[in-house]
């Protein structure tokens, strides 16, 4: 893995926005094309090997979590738990999952260079970026050149894949909420590979759905009946939403996708859950309830909030050998959030910044990955979203 300098392309707005991406510039630079990272072969198997082997160990500690009713761990109640259960004993649709993993390849060991950092199963961004706008990229960059990213294609044969299991009539609407640009990128992008996948669909904004009490039913703008749905809105947000109750206990509640069981995932415990069932992998951080074991070993470490995004809140605490320096990100509104506390995985620095990379997991497969890049070790709201490609030999 190493720091390149293409160049940008001319007209790169006009091309990028050609493409659907507006939101290349919003409050800051967030595709940066100017750097790109290069990698060997040899890596993106890594990275790829690393991806599928998470995945896989992330799937036998939901089964724990069920088996062993850890639901309290996770703050979440019984009726929660319940339709996590039913979600997951019925295969309910699912379609992807980012992997942000920290990679040093400057360590001396190369059992500890790639990390998992988090699991961004439920609803992660940066898809359209990483699938569509970088190939682009690279395809006007050198043609010749090849990139970890079989996304689309992957996309669109699981939306085919998952078309016989959906409610009838196998209508599948999107949502997401209104005025978010990103979000609503991310949500069309999908429905674009839904719909080449010969699907029918529609667009609902979460603000838009309604429940209709009698027939305990989720009904779009049109009072059209919504039998399947995906929605870029969190699991934690959904179930307090005042609709909630047609979530539990109701058989006209729809196949949602990301399904319930991803609610797991997505919730930082997860973390240490995994470090229960696997301590010590070399793929994973030492990550506790508490920060007694990092205190005893003279480690530095990160506390996260368990549902905190976009770097909200998080604290880095680095060991200067006789104490800790504690630095914190912004405030965001995860402030009372219960802390899990991770040991910190230095990413290696390229100039000032620190890039983490975002591995997708498509219908149980790696198909790609995506770079963000911050000047901190916290990836955030104001990181850069930077292209790679693969070295020719």
């Amino acid at each position: 893995m190493k720091l390149t300098k293409p160049g940008v392309r001319e007209n790169w707005q006009e091309k990028v926005e050609e493409l659907g991406f507006t939101f290349h510039s919003l409050n800051n630079l967030y595709w940066d094309e100017s750097r790109a990272y290069e990698f060997s072969m040899d890596e993106i198997l890594r990275i790829e090997r690393a991806t599928k082997t998470l995945h896989d160990m992330s799937l036998e500690a939901v089964q724990h979590i069920i088996d062993k009713n850890l639901f309290d761990r996770f703050n979440l109640q019984k009726n929660v738990a319940d339709i996590i259960i039913k979600s997951w004993n019925e295969e309910h649709p699912a379609i992807y999952g980012r992997f942000d993993l920290g990679y040093n390849p400057m360590l001396s060991s190369e059992a500890g260079q790639l990390k998992m950092m988090e699991y961004n199963a439920d609803t992660p961004t940066s898809l359209f970026e990483a699938a569509i706008v970088q190939w682009y990229w690279l395809q006007d960059m050198d043609p010749k050149l090849d990139q970890f990213n079989s996304i689309h294609e992957k996309l669109i044969a699981k939306f085919k894949d998952i078309a016989p299991y959906l409610k009838e009539p196998a209508f599948l609407h999107f949502s997401c909420l209104k005025d978010n640009i990103e979000d609503l990128t991310t949500v069309e992008y999908l429905r674009d590979c839904a719909t080449q996948s010969e699907l029918k669909t529609g667009l609902v904004y979460i603000e838009d759905i309604g429940f209709v009490d009698d027939e305990r039913a989720y009904v779009d703008m049109n009072n059209e009946m919504i039998n399947n749905i995906f929605k870029l809105y969190p699991w934690e947000w959904l179930i307090d939403e005042k609709f909630s109750g047609g979530l539990f206990d109701n058989d006209n509640s729809p196949f949602w996708i990301e399904p319930a069981w991803k609610m797991l995932l997505s919730h930082k415990m997860i973390l240490v859950i995994m470090w229960e069932l696997f301590p010590g992998h070399p793929l994973l951080l030492p990550s506790f309830e508490d920060n007694n074991y990092f205190i005893k070993s003279n480690l530095s470490y990160v506390s996260k909030p368990i549902l905190g995004r976009e770097g909200n809140n998080v604290t880095i605490n680095k060991y200067n050998g006789s104490g800790y320096d504690a630095s914190s990100t912004d405030a965001g509104s995860y402030g009372d959030q219960k802390l899990i506390y991770q040991q910190l995985f230095e990413t290696p620095e390229f100039e000032g910044s620190y890039p983490v990379i975002g591995s997708w997991m498509i219908d149980q497969e790696p198909a790609g990955m995506g770079i963000r890049e911050n000047t901190s070790l916290v990836t955030d709201n104001v990181s850069r979203f930077i292209p790679h490609y693969i070295a020719t030999k």
